[in-house]
């Protein structure tokens, strides 16, 4: 059996925590709007994120969204940080 990349993804279950890689962009090919529509909370060195645009745990980066800056085709303009990463689902208590 091979693995692709997309198969954390799709395996979550309930309970589960979320994906090593995920983003909020459509086009991304590591979006996924069932999980984000469950809430994926991320601590960026320890500090509470809002502003994040995509993340991987394992590479330890998240993008963050600068300001409301847009670029010509209405991106948010973004800025690849590196540090230790904490993805979790807001809906556990």
């Amino acid at each position: 059996m091979t693995e692709t990349q997309d198969t954390p993804m799709t395996d979550n279950a309930p309970g589960d925590s979320p994906p090593d890689r995920l983003s909020v962009n459509p086009k991304s090919p590591f979006y996924n709007e069932a999980l984000l529509a469950r809430g994926v909370g991320i601590r960026f060195k320890g500090v509470e994120k809002t502003n994040v645009e995509e993340y991987c745990i394992s590479e330890g980066w998240v993008r963050l969204s600068v300001g409301t800056t847009v670029d010509r085709k209405g991106n948010p303009l973004t800025m690849k940080m590196q540090g230790p990463v904490e993805a979790y689902y807001r809906d556990v208590v």
